[in-house]
């Protein structure tokens, strides 16, 4: 009989983490599901959901405390996947803001990692940060996002050089435009043009090789598969751009 596999997903209450947990429960993982806020629709049988502020210190460590009685020692993935984004120039950008986009994006993915590090090592599992295509190249009015993910592709690597002993693998995801609340939030910064959302998507998805957005399902895939002790068996400390070719093309072409 097969080892039931046991999943911790942030941000897991819409978007790209809510496609992932329908995914992994299509393949029958034992999913752990955290987010501030519960999600629109109903958790499948076999998700846990735990409410939790991942920019609080304090209340990461007593969801690392909760995930540890519960587990039972054994942890095969951490998708470290909530974040959070300012669009704002960084002149305009507060402390507080830009405190808070680095604790959730950035120190939550560590202490979390730190704090489940003996589940993972018992089960030779991998952790796989949600990083973004803005690691690599960004725009206006994105700098405390931008740094946030740039920072957490440094730590994926660390992740994976501290981690090999004990046979952990650490990847990094680089999502580019997907479509979700958190995209739609940011296309009012100019860069697009459009009176609407669903103009401002369509020019946005014209600048793209393959002329349209992601889907969070694509996005999810692309998860499972770092994380697959399978398929990705041997991948680790490496970066998965997946943004139908956005950074492919020279910005002065």
């Amino acid at each position: 009989m097969a080892t039931t596999r046991n999943v911790v997903i942030t941000g897991a209450a819409g978007g790209i983490g809510r496609a992932c947990v329908e995914h992994y429960h299509q393949q029958g993982w034992r999913i752990w599901a955290i987010d501030h806020a519960a999600a629109a629709a109903a958790w499948p049988d076999g998700v846990t959901f735990i409410e939790a502020d991942l920019a609080a210190a304090g209340e990461v460590d007593a969801v690392v405390d909760q995930l540890t009685q519960q587990l039972g020692g054994h942890l095969h993935v951490l998708v470290n996947n909530a974040a959070v984004q300012v669009t704002k120039s960084l002149a305009d950008t507060s402390v507080d803001e830009w405190d808070r986009v680095h604790a959730v994006n950035l120190r939550a993915p560590f202490l979390l990692a730190r704090g489940l590090y003996p589940a993972l090592a018992a089960a030779h599992g991998a952790v796989v940060n949600v990083s973004s295509v803005h690691a690599f190249a960004t725009s206006a009015e994105m700098g405390a996002y931008a740094s946030s993910k740039g920072g957490l592709l440094a730590l994926t690597r660390a992740m994976a050089i501290e981690f090999a002993k004990d046979g952990v693998r650490a990847n990094a995801i680089h999502p580019g435009a997907t479509d979700t609340p958190m995209l739609q939030a940011g296309l009012g910064r100019g860069h697009v043009q459009g009176a609407d959302m669903q103009q401002r998507k369509a020019d946005l998805a014209g600048k793209i090789l393959l002329k349209r957005l992601a889907t969070p399902e694509e996005i999810a895939r692309a998860i499972y598969f770092l994380g697959d002790g399978e398929s990705s068996a041997y991948i680790t400390g490496q970066s998965l751009v997946v943004d139908g070719g956005a950074l492919t093309r020279l910005s002065t072409e």
